[in-house]
């Protein structure tokens, strides 16, 4: 949870005796509508006065009169809504506005500090303090104190973020953020999304359903970048009573380039690193029915040693083309549906030049070993010579789809 500022909440308090405290449309629950600045002693709306002398010429000393929005003791007030202070007769020296977990809000002073206004949209659900402190021209200081509680949500909003905070990824890893609910005001909550990078690089949100959204670079990520994602959803309205509950940011580094090119053709692959060719490996991929496709992939998980069942894929035990290998060694996930890169000593003498495998790219162990050690999930890998292409969402998709679609994607464009 992270830590807020100043703050301010909801009251109406004007410091002299006898002052009144309204809304502007006359009532008192604080929640839809926005009260009034504190009544003058006089009862003179909207006007404050120097206890005791009446005839005070205006512009002479006098004591501070206070009003904040919301009022005092208001329940349901929606959390997107700013909350605000103001003092007449003088000027606002301390305010802080603090949740029910210690929390505090930030806020800022305009530039008389006649007012104070919240920088951060609060919790659903939660009560707020407000404390503070006031001087009047006449130089007495008068104090501010108020709470009021924020409305409950029907249901919250949170975020899963991949990467991890302080991953090291590779140069095609996207940002995937899953929602725990749906989001139907898309703009809303994208605009709380941000993403701060090293060194400068043109990106764009885009969502693959109301609960995920992704982000990813117009061109692979530079080598080496510092990548800062701030999820600032905490009292967003994302639509039919779903708010944001909490906020989130995770930092990740971007990692040597390792980009691979297989040409199914020609049963080979290449593995340039940081821009130069480091090794021509020879493959075998997908067979007659067991077609590899084509397109980008993007190594979504690594293991040294996966069992790998033809049940998982609907090829029952029975069928010739069943199997279940309970120690391929050095595999790379690259689709959800299941294609690999791993080594395959069993097809040794078919790789470079037939295709035998069930859809996987298998190599020699030696070159699996290796290859295994260059990469980082994230990183991408191309595949050629086929008429077989990605679907949508069957692994890290993002870079099938060309820059202008991937940008009209964002609820924002």
């Amino acid at each position: 949870m992270r830590k807020h500022g100043l703050a301010v909440a909801g009251i109406c308090v004007l410091l002299l005796a006898g002052t009144a405290c309204s809304d502007t449309n006359g009532n008192s629950n604080g929640g839809q509508s926005t009260p009034s600045a504190s009544t003058s002693q006089s009862g003179t709306p909207g006007a404050s006065t120097t206890p005791g002398d009446s005839t005070t010429p205006s512009g002479s000393n006098q004591a501070a009169s206070i009003a904040v929005v919301p009022a005092k003791g208001a329940t349901s007030v929606q959390p997107d809504k700013p909350v605000t202070v103001t003092s007449t007769g003088g000027k606002l020296t301390t305010i802080t506005l603090k949740d029910d977990d210690g929390d505090t809000v930030d806020g800022t002073f305009n530039g008389d500090k006649t007012q104070w206004t919240s920088s951060d949209l609060l919790k659903p659900g939660a009560t707020y303090t407000l404390s503070g402190s006031a001087e009047g021209t006449d130089g007495a200081t008068v104090p501010v104190s108020s709470s009021f509680k924020t409305l409950k949500a029907s249901r919250s909003l949170k975020a899963s973020i991949a990467p991890l905070n302080n991953d090291t990824v590779g140069v095609a890893y996207p940002v995937q953020i899953y929602w725990n609910n749906p989001v139907k005001d898309r703009a809303a909550v994208e605009k709380r999304l941000s993403v701060k990078t090293s060194v400068p690089v043109d990106g764009t949100w885009h969502w693959v359903s109301s609960k995920q959204v992704n982000y990813r670079p117009k061109n692979y990520w530079p080598t080496g970048t510092k990548v800062t994602v701030n999820v600032d959803t905490q009292g967003v309205n994302a639509g039919n009573n779903t708010w944001g509950t909490a906020s989130r940011t995770i930092s990740f580094t971007i990692g040597k380039s390792v980009v691979s090119h297989v040409d199914v053709k020609k049963h080979v692959m290449t593995v340039t690193i940081n821009g130069k060719l480091a090794r021509t490996i020879p493959i075998t991929a997908g067979k007659d029915g067991f077609t590899t496709r084509s397109g980008v992939k993007v190594i979504m998980e690594k293991y040294t040693t996966k069992r790998m069942d033809a049940a998982t894929v609907g090829i029952k035990p029975g069928d010739p083309n069943y199997y279940n290998i309970p120690d391929v060694k050095w595999a790379q996930r690259v689709t959800s549906s299941g294609e690999f890169l791993h080594g395959a000593p069993w097809s040794v003498g078919s790789q470079g030049s037939v295709n035998v495998s069930h859809g996987c790219v298998g190599m020699s162990l030696k070159d699996a070993q290796w290859y295994f050690g260059q990469t980082l999930i994230g990183d991408p890998v191309i595949v050629t010579g086929t008429n077989r292409t990605m679907e949508p969402g069957n692994g890290w998709t993002d870079w099938n789809t060309t820059w202008a679609a991937y940008k009209a994607g964002s609820a924002l464009s």
